[in-house]
């Protein structure tokens, strides 16, 4: 630099200045490039073609490409070289629009093109998606005679690759005489990444049959495609392979080989080569922790964490979502309490993606609060975020909020169809039959209807709102059903007691060739339960075992245990609970004692009843069903030691309560409440049917009231039951030709089924109901139910 400030301009040449240049694009001396430009610029010195492309080439090697491209426009003439130079350096910054734009210019003006501005282009309408426009350059390079240049066909296949189009890839590929190995390389990871990891594996061999040799690129592509496929075996072959070619030693040759271990379910095999690694980017831990989340080793990935902290790694944005993924599989709230311990203290909480996997972990460990606060610090929220908390409140059994949330969302941006099929099972959870038709309707404007699991919950919802027939309509639309289609199917027949059209359902699904899975054989289970179809379940549960080789769960367990009971068969399910290879829970137990329940078998009951309180001291809801037991029998010492224990542990039973759905506003009626604007109007109602069932030869099965009390007072407490409050209310309030649709938190007792049978008949109204066990539908006096409830 001293010199060419010293030295006169007869003094120097070009070529001088261009060596300095070059001088300070290698050091990256912005400073310094910018005099040598400005003593260029006084000297007068004419910008030829090698000067120009020497300042055009430092500018962009020192990060100023708006420089750069102001010089190259200032040069007149301009050869196909610096042409590629600069598409090629808008390419790299992510500026694809503008390098397409430069060869559309180049075109224009007649430019020479070569191999290499092809390549270029096709790589950039590629990534834009351009797939049109590719075909359109692929026309062009054919007449100008390019088409069988190994390096442009190399770029084709890439390019329609990318634009999933294997079919047109593989033909060029067919037809190419010259491969090199980046045409195999193109070739595997290009199927690799279309989900077609096997035809990828298959070229890989045909390219070792023929004696090609392989590179790094090659193995790396191979690792990837079986890692998609879940093929160990040659996984491991290729991992020879590397080490003989010593490839192993390269960096993303050894972090390819643990994602493939983690990924084929070796997570040993992962370790191994993560422990033996001389160097390690943050790929490689990242890597290593997404294997520990698949497994759902929670714990694992937090050691990395503390092991990255001891060797100073510093996390990445994927990192910390992996191990906040690997959290929210395991339930691991602690863990994932102490990874956003870590992130508050790095400063990593102003980061969307980071903000919406913490709420997602918490969300699947259950807490919506943290969840929450997370949410309402966000000073900057998507799509994923809003439906990562109208979801969580579903799943967690917060409905109401789920629809407050949502409700909020329209107010800041669209939903999509993600965001339908979180909000759908909120209206599902309160029969919310009338809001779910306000979102049905916005899901039909928006087209969402194809959606698979927008169609999936649109079922569930009907199903669970008592519209069945409207769900099987929904259900025949589907075109593609997937198994959670038809085991929804399945379960929403079990639940409105339709067991022999769930087990048609079943059998048309096995007949579609969609094979069954623990869940759906839970809810054909449940079907056969819920309608008295003792053979049928036996037979699906040895079908289950010995067909299917699916392990019986609790859920399995628990159904079978619920069918016997029902079906009046106690000591049966006695001996079956007793003789289970796996330790039976409360639920079990609890079966057994809503079946001692029904058939009135106290001595059982008293025994099955200590099981429960053993395992689940704190649940009321079993103490309450015990003294529910004693009072039917009219055991009313027993009921006042049970009423008495329940208040030495300090428990309380939850009220039953009912809601029916007016207009879009939710009416709750909770049992002896009767604080309700059109209470007294609802209580002459029923007292008017009561008189009406009592002329037709009806009395109250007051041993419902579950009190000691003489039996006007017992008639009294009855007519106070929730579900009647709620089901008196609709009959006033909705008109005539309108299905009431009544919710109850509880298992409805058998004086209110009575009562709407009686209803149903005396009125001339269908009546939904749905308690905490199934649906009841009733009409003419009769119940869908034939009394297995």
């Amino acid at each position: 630099m001293e010199l060419l400030c010293m030295s006169k301009k007869s003094e120097l040449e070009p070529r001088t200045y261009t060596s300095v240049l070059q001088l300070c694009a290698g050091l990256k001396s912005l400073t310094d490039g910018k005099k040598v430009h400005s003593i260029v610029n006084s000297n007068n010195v004419v910008l030829d073609e090698l000067l120009g492309s020497k300042l055009v080439s430092f500018y962009a090697t020192c990060g100023d490409l708006k420089e750069a491209r102001r010089v190259f426009d200032s040069i007149e003439k301009k050869n196909v070289y610096l042409w590629n130079f600069m598409a090629s350096e808008y390419a790299k910054i992510g500026d694809f629009k503008e390098s397409i734009r430069l060869f559309e210019m180049m075109v224009e003006k007649g430019i020479e093109v070569n191999s290499y501005t092809f390549s270029c282009v096709l790589k950039c309408l590629a990534a834009l998606g351009g797939l049109r426009e590719g075909e359109c350059v692929h026309g062009y390079l054919l007449k100008l005679g390019f088409g069988c240049c190994n390096s442009v066909v190399n770029s084709l296949v890439a390019f329609y690759f990318k634009g999933r189009r294997p079919e047109s890839a593989c033909e060029l590929f067919d037809k190419l005489s010259d491969r090199d190995v980046i045409s195999w390389n193109s070739m595997i990871s290009g199927y690799a990444s279309n989900g077609l990891a096997q035809r990828g594996l298959e070229i890989f061999k045909e390219m070792l049959h023929l004696g090609v040799e392989v590179d790094s690129a090659t193995v790396v592509s191979v690792l990837v495609g079986c890692a998609n496929s879940g093929t160990l075996s040659l996984g491991k072959a290729v991992h020879g392979l590397a080490i003989k070619s010593c490839f192993d030693r390269r960096i993303n040759c050894s972090n390819t080989l643990l994602d493939m271990y983690s990924k084929c379910g070796d997570l040993d095999g992962a370790l191994r080569v993560f422990e033996k690694m001389g160097e390690r980017n943050v790929v490689s831990w990242t890597s290593m922790i997404a294997g520990y989340t698949r497994d759902g080793q929670s714990d694992g990935a937090i050691r990395l964490l503390q092991q990255m902290e001891m060797e100073g790694v510093k996390l990445d944005v994927v990192a910390m979502t992996s191990i906040l993924h690997a959290c929210a599989r395991s339930g691991s709230l602690d863990n994932g309490r102490d990874v956003h311990d870590y992130i508050k203290a790095n400063n990593m909480e102003s980061n969307l993606f980071v903000c919406n996997a913490l709420m997602d972990m918490y969300a699947k460990c259950g807490s919506m609060e943290d969840a929450n606060s997370v949410f309402s610090s966000m000073a900057v929220k998507d799509i994923i975020s809003w439906n990562t908390m109208i979801g969580g409140y579903s799943k967690n059994c917060f409905p109401n909020e789920a629809l407050k949330m949502f409700a909020a969302m329209l107010e800041e941006l669209k939903p999509d169809s993600r965001t339908m099929a979180c909000i759908l099972p909120a209206c599902a959870s309160l029969s919310a039959l009338e809001r779910g038709k306000e979102i049905h309707g916005h899901i039909l404007r928006n087209g969402y209807s194809s959606d698979q699991h927008v169609a999936n919950a649109l079922v569930d919802l009907y199903v669970k709102c008592g519209v069945l027939g409207l769900a099987e309509l929904l259900f025949d639309m589907i075109s593609s059903k997937d198994l959670v289609s038809w085991t929804v199917m399945i379960a929403g027949y079990g639940m409105h007691g339709f067991g022999n059209e769930a087990i048609t359902t079943f059998n048309e699904m096995r007949d579609e060739g969609i094979e069954p899975d623990e869940v759906s054989f839970i809810s054909i289970l449940y079907a056969c339960s819920h309608s008295g179809l003792l053979e049928e379940g036996w037979r699906f549960f040895y079908i289950m075992k010995n067909d299917f080789n699916i392990e019986p769960k609790l859920e399995h367990y628990a159904c079978m245990v619920d069918l016997l009971s029902r079906t009046g068969n106690l000591s049966k399910a006695y001996e079956f609970i007793e003789t289970m290879p796996i330790a039976p829970d409360a639920t079990i137990w609890g079966s057994l004692l809503c079946g001692c329940r029904i058939y009135h078998d106290v001595e059982l009951a008293e025994k099955v009843a200590e099981h429960v309180f053993e395992l689940e001291p704190e649940n009321t809801g079993y103490y309450v069903l015990l003294a529910n037991i004693y009072a039917e029998a009219e055991k009313w010492e027993e009921v006042k030691r049970m009423r008495e224990r329940i208040g030495r542990k300090g428990l309380r039973k939850n009220p039953g309560c009912s809601w029916i759905e007016i207009k879009g506003k939710v009416n709750l009626f909770v049992s002896g409440n009767n604080s309700h604007p059109q209470s007294k109007k609802i209580e002459f109602l029923l007292k008017k049917l009561r008189r009406k069932m009592k002329e037709d030869g009806y009395f109250p099965k007051t041993k419902y009231a579950l009190i000691n009390a003489d039996e006007m007072q017992k008639e009294m407490a009855l007519c106070g039951h929730s579900e009647k409050l709620a089901m008196a209310f609709g009959l006033l309030t909705l008109p005539s030709r309108k299905t009431i649709r009544v919710t109850k938190n509880l298992r409805v007792c058998g004086d209110c089924h009575e009562m709407a049978k009686f209803m149903s008949k005396e009125t001339g109204r269908e009546i939904v109901l749905r308690d905490s066990n199934r649906f009841h539908h009733f009409k003419d006096g009769y119940c869908s139910c034939r009394g297995f409830w």
